[in-house]
């Protein structure tokens, strides 16, 4: 880890190193192709609080993201800190998320192969890899598409549907993600997107999937004790890798 991210570690400011990792996630997505240039959202919620949420301005290109940059905003649209105005959608998709789930980070892409998928009539997501075997059970589906989201109402609708998930399918439109943090967010929103990738290719072929047994995916997801590093870890190592590659291609997220 640089010097620079053990510095940022070590700050007691809990909401500028918030809003550097909401910038590096942001920056991630970018190279991650996960992104649509200015439109789509990541939120966290402000530390010490449940009613005040971070974003991007609107028009910002997410490679563009900076922790300087990030608005505080709350459910009324009003921008607490920061620079110009609440997109529509961000606000009506967001706020009642994290008021009504308590979810600290919600991050909602309309990411290549999610979206491939999502345009299926079947749009389930096979246990039929390692990887592709730690969604089940924490995803859920919302197989009605209603239009753009510009009501707070379609917000505490999406909220119904996620439940206690961790990620929400929306047929033909996308998909979000929650986490406590924006590591353990960004890191799966990041591996759902391999996940469909891998699941669409191997539709493409026209052959028969083979699925795993619910017992090997409950083995998956219940390792052995004494692993050598604990989900947590594996999410902080991950993360800070993913910052250390962006400081060397995209420097600039934590100004």
């Amino acid at each position: 880890m640089s010097a620079r991210h053990l510095k940022i570690a070590e700050q007691p400011d809990l909401v500028w190193q918030a809003k550097v990792h909401l910038a590096a996630a942001l920056r991630l997505a970018v190279r991650d192709q996960l992104e649509e240039g200015i439109d789509n959202h990541f939120t966290m919620m402000v530390p010490g609080y449940t009613d005040r949420f971070m974003i991007l301005p609107f028009g910002y290109h997410w490679s563009e993201a900076r922790a300087s940059d990030i608005q505080i905003f709350n459910e009324q649209g009003e921008v607490l800190e920061g620079e110009g105005k609440i997109e529509r959608s961000a606000l009506c998709i967001h706020a009642p998320v994290h008021r009504i789930t308590g979810a600290k980070v919600v991050l909602h892409t309309h990411q290549t192969w999610a979206l491939a998928l999502n345009m299926l009539k079947d749009n389930r997501i096979l246990p039929a890899s390692q990887t592709a075997a730690f969604f089940t059970g924490i995803t859920a589906y919302d197989d009605v598409y209603t239009g753009l989201a510009d009501t707070m109402s379609e917000g505490e609708r999406l909220c119904a549907q996620v439940g206690d998930k961790k990620v929400l399918f929306m047929k033909n439109h996308g998909v979000m993600v929650v986490g406590d943090t924006v590591a353990e967010a960004y890191k799966r929103l990041y591996k759902l997107e391999r996940v469909c990738r891998a699941q669409v290719l191997a539709m493409s072929t026209g052959k028969e999937i083979e699925v795993l047994s619910d017992e090997i995916v409950h083995t998956v997801n219940n390792p052995a004790p004494g692993n050598s590093h604990s989900n947590e870890e594996r999410t902080e190592l991950f993360f800070a890798a993913m910052m250390r590659v962006l400081d060397r291609e995209s420097p600039g997220y934590a100004d």
